[in-house]
């Protein structure tokens, strides 16, 4: 039972052990800019230190993507954004700094995001520096997961645009496996989390080969 959690096959509990659920539940946007606000804040931090002047970056749909985007504004004299998010976009309409590259495609309401044909063929036109992916799941067994078929597969198409991957998630979503397939932990340079997480799990993961950077672990 060890070897099987250490692999991120299973969860051991008390009298045996579990798999992973498959998580399908999906909070909405705006629902979930009230969540770990604070944790948040601590990822942006962190993500700030990936970002060089004058570099591209492309923001998936997320709220902690958001925390980013006016993080950067603010750190940055120059960049290129490249982004699917409509809160991304109205967040930067006031940094004269930002290169502001908004997808095409149709628009989800719920999420406030573009997906659809269109919007990956507008995505595969570009080369970005780095990319940071959101998640809803992220775990040993079945890498970078998350619900919304139009979301996963503007992710997918940014992670093959992208130098550099880095996946973003507060502590509650590890462990944790929902409904889509994104990508492999290898095809991750890192992953950014908040000081919630347990030192613990860090290892667990770096044991694996996974990286997984906290504020204490930076």
């Amino acid at each position: 039972l060890e070897y099987l959690e250490k692999e991120g096959v299973l969860k051991r509990v008390r009298g045996g052990a579990m798999q992973d659920l498959v998580d399908t539940h999906a909070f909405r946007f705006e629902d979930r800019t009230q969540l770990f606000q604070k944790n948040k804040l601590e990822i942006a931090e962190l993500a700030c230190r990936f970002v060089e002047e004058e570099s591209s970056v492309a923001l998936d749909v997320s709220t902690t993507n958001l925390e980013i985007a006016r993080m950067l504004k603010h750190r940055f004299q120059k960049l290129t954004i490249l982004t699917n998010s409509l809160d991304i976009a109205c967040e930067l309409t006031d940094a004269e700094n930002i290169t502001v590259i908004l997808t095409g495609g149709v628009m989800h309401h719920e999420e406030r995001s573009l997906v659809g044909d269109a919007c990956l063929s507008h995505i595969r036109q570009y080369h970005v520096n780095t990319c940071f992916i959101s998640a809803s799941g992220i775990s040993l067994s079945s890498g970078i997961t998350d619900v919304g078929f139009g979301e996963v597969a503007a992710k997918k198409q940014m992670i093959d645009v992208a130098q550099k991957v880095i996946a973003v998630c507060n502590h509650s979503r590890f462990d944790v496996v929902s409904l889509l397939k994104v990508c492999d932990l290898m095809r991750v340079d890192c992953i950014l989390a908040d000081s919630g997480l347990n030192p613990a799990l860090v290892q667990r993961y770096a044991e694996a080969g996974v990286t997984v950077l906290t504020p204490q672990e930076e």
